[in-house]
């Protein structure tokens, strides 16, 4: 059987992800890079794709840690349908885990930073969540006739900004650049604040799609 593409952002996020029955992808926070990375799969050589990883939180409510299974994806110029089999099957498969919600997801080409943009989006998508990878995932799912699914954990809320730098501090295969960081903290220490919450965060996030994952099992759950 052919295995499911999972489509990721960062490597740590690919890392959890992979497992029997999975592929792992991921091209940094870097939609066009994804996009290439995804185009050199012709022909596809799976049969399912899933958007998986951290994302930053759109709705007021959520909060660290929260996992939100995507009902569609909402991109800049127009939306993506999820599978509803495959939905329903990492619903089945979360359930009782703790906070699971099944709403809109927006995919996005930059990073969505200030609280304002945040409030923004979700006014205009009704997204409870954002990243920067789904859309890139969905379009190639919906180009080769494959089922897609996304299931994304909130890392940032809606009330906290990101610092610019930590948005941009990847290197090309996901990994963090730790460089990039302190660089960026030793010209403007005054970032440290913001970047203790901003790792207080993702840990919740990491620890929440930890948990996730061995519940989903082979193949994501994708039935």
């Amino acid at each position: 059987m052919r295995p499911v593409l999972a489509v990721t952002g960062l490597a740590k996020e690919a890392r959890l992800a992979a497992g029997p029955g999975v592929v792992a992808i991921g091209a940094g926070g870097n939609p066009q890079r994804l996009r290439a990375l995804l185009e050199a799969r012709t022909p596809p050589d799976c049969r399912a794709v899933v958007s998986i990883g951290i994302a930053g939180g759109l709705a007021p409510d959520l909060v660290p840690g929260d996992v939100v299974i995507a009902t569609e994806i909402v991109a800049r110029d127009r939306s993506y349908p999820v599978d509803g089999a495959v939905a329903d099957a990492l619903m089945g498969r979360l359930a009782g885990f703790g906070s699971v919600r099944r709403a809109a997801v927006a995919g996005v080409e930059t990073a969505i930073l200030a609280v304002a943009d945040k409030a923004d989006l979700h006014a205009r998508t009704g997204a409870v969540a954002v990243d920067m990878e789904s859309q890139v995932a969905a379009a190639f799912a919906a180009r080769h006739g494959l089922p897609f699914a996304a299931i994304r954990v909130v890392c940032d809320p809606a009330v906290r900004a990101i610092p610019a730098f930590a948005a941009q501090a990847l290197k090309p295969n996901g990994e963090p650049d730790i460089v990039a960081v302190l660089t960026a903290i030793l010209r403007d220490p005054r970032q440290i604040g913001t970047l203790v919450h901003l790792a207080r965060d993702s840990g919740r996030a990491f620890a929440a799609l930890k948990r996730c994952r061995p519940l989903l099992g082979a193949s994501l759950g994708v039935p």
